[in-house]
Formats: C-alpha cells, structure tokens, sequence
C-alpha cells in the first residue's frame, strides 16, 4: 500500500470513529474513583469559521471574568479612572495622585484630575471652555531632560498643578527618585522573596492577564503555587487599583479554611508574582467537565463551604463578584477553597453598594445586568447559578438548539435570557433542592435567598436544602468530604487540564524596551510576605 492509500484509509477510519465517538462517549472507570472520563468528539466542521459544530456544548469551556470600562458622572463632568506619573495633582485637596492603589479620575472633557476619593466632592460644573489640560515640556536644570507636565487652569483651583502644592505642616515634601531600583522600594528588615527562591516546576493554569506554575520554596521543598503578572499588561486604566485589592484580599482570606491564602508577594522589572497556597485537587470544571454532574450530596456540601467562604467575605465587607467553577478549588482531602480575588470590591458596609460591570457572563446577576448598583446579592445569585450546574450538568441559560443558531451565540442574547428566560428546574432534582435553586435564581435581589438583612446567612442555613449540614463542625472541616482526589504525591497533577500543564514552564526573557516604558512607581509597596508562614518557615 503506497503511502496516499494508507493514508486516505487512516482518514477514513479517523472519520468512522469520530462519529461513533460523538454518540458513544467513552467512560473510564475505577471502582474508587467517583469521577468519569467523558471523551466528546463533534462530528462534521462549523458552518462558518468559529461557529460550533453540531451538538458541540459550549457550556464545558472555560470563560474568564471581564470588566467594562466604568464612567462617573458629577456636576456635569464625566470621570474615567486614570493612572498618573507622580507630577499629577488633585485638583481638589491639591495632592500627589501616584503609586499602587492611589490611582486618580480624570473628566473626559474638561480634562480636570482629581483623587478617586475626591471627585464625589468636586462642586463646580463641567465647562470644558474654561477648564482645559495643557501638556507642556519643562526643562529640568542642567540634565537636558524634558518631562512632561500637565497643568490645570480650573476656577476650583486657580494654581500651577505641575508643582507640589504648599507644604502646610512646615516639614519638607520627600521628593522620590523615579530611577530608584525596583529592588529597593520598600527597604526594610523583613524579610523578601525573590524569584530565586523559588524552582518553577509546571504550568498549572493560565488567564485573560495571568499564568499560574506549581513551585518549590528551595529553602523549604514545600509546594506553592505562583500566580504571575506581566506589569506591560496592566494597562487599563483601574488595573493597578485591582491588583492592589486582590492582594488585600489574599491577606484577609490567609486564615480561612475554605479560602486560598497568601505566602508572599515580590516583584521584578517586568512582572509581579503572588506566591499562595498550592491546592492540589483541581478545580471544580475540571472535574465537571468529567462527571457532567454530580449527587445532590456532593452538590450540597460545595454549596455549604462555598457559603461559609462567601459569608466570611461578606463580613469583611468584600464582594466575590466571581464565583464560577473555574475559581473553586478541592484540596488533598476533598474540601473546597475560593481563589482569584482580582474581581472582589472591598470596603463594602451593611446597605452599601456598587456598580461596576463586570463577572464572568454566564454567573453575571439580572441586577448588573440591568445597570442597577448591587450589593451582596449578586454573590448568591451565582452561586445558585454553580449549584445549578452541579445538579443538572448544565447553565440554568442553555437553550436547546442555540448552537446551530449564530443570533444565540452571542453576549447579548445570552444576557437577554439571564434578564428575560423563566428558569426552569429539571424534573429529576428533589423538592428540597428545586426550592433552594428557586431562591437563590431569584431575579429580584430584594427577595433573593440570602439577601434579607440582617439574617441574610441564617436564612441560607436553616434552608430545608441545608438541614443535614452541622454549620459549626463543617466550618472546622469536620465533616468528610463526600470525594477525596487520587493523588500518588504532593507533585501529582492529574488533577489539572493538560492543556495547561503539557506548556513550557519558562519565563520569557524580558525586553529592555517594555521595560523602558514601564512606570516601576506605580508598583511601590507590592512587596509582601505573610508574618505567620514566615515565623512558621523560621522553624524548619
């Protein structure tokens, strides 16, 4: 057989086995093992380039969470968050706007820059006639350096912004090196890492701005994981002020058992590096995307840890904002742990709320979606959505034949459905069950479950869905996880896509001339290492 033959007979075969395969899904099976292997082959190719193919689910994909660019609008200006170099002065209470986290507003009209903090003060009403933002090049000594200076000519304050204001307290204003080292930012007798410390072992999962690896601390050989950041794509305008709340929030959620926690933090010229907990069972979608679904106990005791995580946040005055199956963890025994914090809003108090748009699609709240501002309430609503899926193996938003249509392939008719669409229960589930859904997919957050102060979390446990659950045992993880991951050593990552562990490990190499453009001092004080893992590695 000459090699064309066997090769259109390879083809041929390959074409006869996808089709089996697409009607007849194989399963793997070991008798301690609770989980499947499901191999779904779609036949045939998409009608146009990018379309699904036939009977392809697009609900067993990964989705990353996304922001839309938020406007605020007072007295007539239209504010849009807005990172300045260190020479931008509010034009209100008349100080510097630079550094993490100490990010600035700037109207798109009148070009006037105040603090975040300031600009719900700013009286005077948006002329863009007499307020105006003049760029010009000041010649600093003899160094024969041009810097650019913006000036603010605004009848709230009538001054030269490109200097520093008075100095009221008699004490001279510091005045910062921008050539200082990065090494150096935040000197100090604690203790700090570096990427040297660290061996880098595998990839272990990727998203929209970061790459997750397994890592060994060389001093201690324990096992971390090591989310990685490249600062050239921290380029939107309220980037750095979200970077600086998921590192709040990775210290605040180190001491909980159903919540990934912080070791340390460091940078280098060309990226930032969050060292947390390495938790070696995978995570929720992967296992979905094996099982399909899973027993309404397994799916209760999720629902019940997830709750008490959601719940601690909550106390703290910190919304999720992105619950999904990606972001819960299962550790070596079974239990669950939220992570990525980069979607949290912090500071939220009992009747506060917020209103930037923003989730991944499929979990996003109809009071988002509406533009409303939303509190809490939108935490439950997606967890309704996770329990959802777990029970029925499916989004409560799929509709049946929408793959073949390419009008119903898209984000707004998939918000259309999340706004409009009855929900319906599957017939299969329990009473106790069908309930709970109804009350955490409730469209209105007024009478959602979960969203009555000041017993919002008491009604979520004394549900009849969650009456077997022992809360104060559970929350001590004294309760047996209904599912333990196989696992030969604290290495094994069968537990992780290989899409993601088969790619390279390494670091590329960084380019002098991205670096060049980076402003390093908005990344002053990243720089972390949790005292209690510290004290702990002092032991060793």
């Amino acid at each position: 057989m000459n090699s064309r033959s066997w090769a259109k007979e390879l083809f041929s075969n390959l074409a006869e086995a996808a089709v089996l395969w697409a009607y007849h899904p194989l399963y793997t099976y070991e008798p301690s093992s609770l989980i499947g292997n499901n191999i779904g082959v779609f036949p045939n190719v998409p009608s146009q380039p990018g379309m699904p193919c036939q009977g392809e689910d697009r609900s067993i994909y990964r989705r990353g969470a996304r922001r839309w660019r938020k406007l605020y609008r007072v007295n007539g200006h239209i504010f849009q968050a807005k990172r300045f170099n260190r020479r931008a002065f509010c034009a209100y209470c008349n100080d510097r706007i630079w550094g993490l986290g100490r990010q600035g507003f700037k109207c798109i009209q009148c070009k006037l820059l105040v603090h975040k903090k300031c600009h719900k003060a700013v009286n005077k009403p948006c002329t863009s006639e007499h307020q105006e933002s003049i760029i010009r090049e000041e010649h600093n000594g003899e160094t024969g350096i041009n810097t650019p200076n913006t000036e603010i000519k605004s009848d709230i304050r009538e001054r030269d912004f490109s200097q520093p204001p008075p100095d009221v307290t008699g004490e001279s204003v510091p005045v910062e090196d921008p050539n200082k080292p990065v090494d150096d930012l935040d000197p100090g007798s604690q203790r700090q890492y570096s990427l040297n410390d660290f061996e880098l072992i595998r990839v272990i999962g990727r998203g929209s701005y970061a790459k997750v690896l397994m890592v060994e601390l060389k001093k201690t050989k324990r096992i971390y994981a090591m989310k990685v950041i490249k600062k050239a794509l921290v380029t939107d305008d309220e980037d750095i002020d979200w970077v600086q709340t998921e590192k709040h929030v990775f210290e605040t959620a180190s001491n909980h058992p159903f919540l990934v926690g912080l070791h340390s933090c460091f940078q280098t010229p060309s990226r930032l590096f969050f060292v947390i907990e390495f938790v070696r069972g995978g995570d929720l979608m992967f296992h979905m995307q094996r099982q399909r679904r899973l027993p309404e106990e397994h799916a209760r005791f999720y629902a019940a840890e997830i709750s008490l995580a959601l719940n601690f946040l909550h106390c703290k005055g910190i919304i999720y904002r992105d619950l999904k199956l990606d972001n819960v963890l299962l550790d070596h025994e079974g239990h669950i742990k939220l992570t990525d914090y980069g979607m949290c809003k912090e500071g939220i108090r009992p009747g506060d709320t917020t209103s930037t748009f923003c989730g991944t699609p499929n979990y996003i709240a109809p009071e988002i979606l509406r533009g409303e501002d939303y509190g809490f309430s939108v935490d439950w609503w997606a967890l309704g959505v996770l329990l959802y899926e777990m029970l029925a193996g499916r989004s409560p938003f799929d509709i049946a034949g929408a793959s073949e249509n390419p009008d119903q392939n898209t984000e707004d008719y998939l918000f259309q459905v999340i706004l409009e669409k009855t929900i319906r229960i599957p017939r299969s589930l329990s009473v106790k069950a069908a309930n709970v859904l109804k009350g955490f997919l409730n469209k209105n957050p007024a009478d959602r479950l979960g969203c009555h102060s000041p017993e919002a979390f008491v009604e979520i446990t004394s549900h009849q869905f969650f009456k077997s659950i022992d809360w104060d045992m559970l929350e001590q993880k004294q309760v047996p996880p209904p599912y333990k991951p196989r696992l030969d050593s604290e290495r094994d990552l069968a537990n992780f896509p290989p899409e993601f562990t088969d790619e390279p490990v390494h670091l590329t190499p960084d380019d002098p001339r991205v670096i060049e453009k980076i402003d390093q001092s908005e990344f002053e004080g990243f720089e972390y290492v949790n005292p209690l893992l510290m004290s702990l590695e002092d032991c060793v």
